[in-house]
């Protein structure tokens, strides 16, 4: 089973990076033993997990790593940023190697979208927005997860 856990994040901060426009429902808790604040994302499905009471969760579709770039593992929440400026790391350098060494927060060339969430240790890999909505659902990304 692939899961992805990244623990100790405050519901109303959640709820501020989903946004309003966010596809959600709210499921059964993929694991009981979660407690609320947990994100258990599962990339078989391409769903997140927000675990919201002892056993509830609301579900999201997001896009995950395309084959090759996926991970998984136990991270955590390590920031959390409104309008992010994007810096191509590398391995998206080398595939676009046209890409700006920055590209703005708000920008709408911003893969970033309009929130990130960065996770660690390292922050190599980030829930983010996305200026490219047709690949939420999709195998798409270098690792992160996009989301509307």
């Amino acid at each position: 089973m692939e899961m992805v856990l990244a623990a100790g994040l405050a519901l109303p901060l959640w709820a501020a990076a989903a946004g309003e426009g966010a596809a959600r429902e709210v499921v059964q808790s993929p694991d009981p033993r979660y407690r609320p604040g947990t994100i258990v994302i599962r990339t078989s499905e391409r769903r997140l997990y927000l675990v919201t009471a002892p056993g509830e969760a609301i579900r999201y579709t997001v896009a995950v790593g395309k084959a090759g770039k996926q991970w998984r593992g136990v991270k955590y929440v390590e920031e959390m940023q409104v309008d992010p400026a994007w810096s191509p790391p590398a391995s998206v350098r080398r595939d676009n190697p046209r890409l700006p060494d920055v590209i703005p927060g708000g920008s709408p060339r911003n893969p970033m979208g309009a929130r990130v969430i960065g996770l660690g240790p390292g922050g190599e890999y980030a829930i983010h927005g996305t200026n490219m909505p047709g690949t939420v659902g999709t195998a798409a990304s270098y690792g992160c997860f996009r989301m509307h």
